[in-house]
């Protein structure tokens, strides 16, 4: 039977250390650890003495000796887990000293290794461009059966019987107690057959996707209707993809096409998809008053010297989704009118309008109908394993959240999206990679 314990690599010495753990540490003391340093970093202890809790009780003189230690112990916790996550969060990515330790011909070996991975990474990129060229293959092949879901939700065309058959089919196997369209029909006879096409159709979609449904507001919705459809383009010249979006004529700008391009640099990142350079938006013409991502208040100002009033009219920025168009631009690292915030912040909103792009290119446009019934949803583990999470360790706090829950079961509610986990990239299926914005 194989033996657990590792297996030591052994020099010319007397002395022999062991392979590091999965986590870049020796399982026991190597002979190199005898010469680091101590570490230099303050313990909780030091850092609790800078700790300045008040246990004297408030102005009125009623605070209970009680509550005044509860809040003392909650504070300490507080201050511990705030040291303990710091102190882990800034070794994240930093070297235990092991590699640096080996003995020279190891070391030696380690990077030759990491030239032969090279050779591996060169495949991988090539392996990339070929399924990048394939998706453009299938693009074209999945174009008419776009034209074709266009015709039908715009009132252009009706489906056929076939169609239609095909369709029921799918929603009973979907859900075997899926009331067929023959008895739907007897009950509606009064229904209105007046209607053209599917309305809201593509707005209805877009609710249904998490992320894109928190920049939704209830301003865009006028806009918003008349979305009739939404298409993928791969570019030929450069590498990335453009989403166009087409409008019929609306009150609120002239744009028949509204376009996001997302640029890729050519290269691959560390799990070998490609990574974004940046993104462009079509310049959106508002009409006059119209422009949904201002807002606009009058006011009265007063000449003191003339004792005339005039009225002021000024704009200010509001969210909209059609900021979406207005796409932020990669920080530069030493930008010095950034601080750490500001840089995380728009690192964070890049990341969040590479996603959506991904999602609207691999998952909205090829399953409209899918988000458009709901169905999508049903498969978005993303959410769905967050949300567990979140319901199980509530049990566990045994938190008492019933304003919340009569919040959330108003009707209209959208539950607040979650950062996704799991692998991402620009490759085919996951979220966004930038370029290196900033160096962790």
């Amino acid at each position: 039977m194989p033996s657990d314990k590792p297996i030591p690599i052994l020099t010319s010495s007397t002395s022999s250390f062991v392979a590091p753990t999965p986590q870049n540490t020796p399982l026991v003391s190597a002979p190199i650890a005898g010469g680091l340093s101590k570490p230099t970093v303050p313990d909780i202890e030091e850092d609790l003495e800078e700790l300045d809790i008040d246990d004297n009780e408030d102005d009125d003189g009623d605070a209970d000796d009680a509550d005044v230690q509860r809040a003392k112990s909650a504070a300490i916790q507080a201050t511990m887990l705030g040291m303990v996550q710091g102190k882990l969060a800034g070794l994240v990515g930093k070297s235990s000293g092991y590699i640096e330790g080996l003995p020279l011909p190891v070391r030696r070996r380690v990077e030759g290794l990491k030239g032969v991975h090279q050779d591996y990474t060169k495949l991988e990129l090539a392996y990339k461009r070929e399924v990048l060229e394939l998706d453009k293959k299938y693009l074209a092949l999945y174009n008419p059966v776009f034209d074709r879901r266009k015709k039908i939700l715009t009132g252009e065309s009706e489906p056929t019987e076939e169609e239609v058959k095909l369709g029921e089919e799918q929603s009973l196997k979907d859900d075997p107690e899926a009331e067929p369209l023959a008895e739907s029909a007897e009950k509606d006879k009064d229904a209105k057959t007046d209607i053209e096409g599917i309305p809201e159709f593509w707005l209805t979609a877009l609710r249904n996707h998490l992320d894109i449904s928190e920049l939704i507001t209830e301003r865009d919705e006028g806009a918003m209707r008349a979305l009739t459809d939404i298409r993928l383009e791969y570019l030929t010249k450069k590498d990335g993809y453009a989403i166009h979006f087409y409008f019929s004529p609306n009150e609120y700008f002239t744009n028949p096409i509204l376009s996001k391009t997302y640029y890729y640099t050519g290269e691959a990142d560390y799990e070998g998809d490609f990574m974004f350079s940046h993104a462009e938006g079509t310049k959106i013409a508002w009409k006059d008053d119209k422009d949904l991502t201002k807002e606009y208040e009058i006011r009265k100002q007063r000449n003191k010297t003339t004792n005339r009033t005039r009225t002021v009219r000024k704009a200010k920025d509001t969210p909209s989704f059609f900021d979406f168009f207005s796409p932020p631009q990669k920080p530069s690292a030493d930008d010095p009118g950034m601080d750490e915030e500001e840089f995380d912040m728009l690192e964070f909103k890049l990341e969040m309008d590479y996603s959506i792009g991904e999602d609207l290119k691999d998952k909205i446009i090829p399953r409209a109908i899918d988000y458009f019934t709901g169905k999508a949803l049903e498969y978005d583990t993303d959410y769905d394993d967050d949300d567990d999470d979140d319901d199980e360790e509530g049990m566990l706090d045994g938190d008492d959240d019933d304003d919340d829950d009569d919040d959330d079961s108003e009707e209209g509610y959208v539950p607040p999206p979650k950062k996704k986990g799991g692998k991402t990239g620009a490759g085919r299926g996951g979220g966004p990679k930038t370029d290196e914005c900033k160096n962790q």
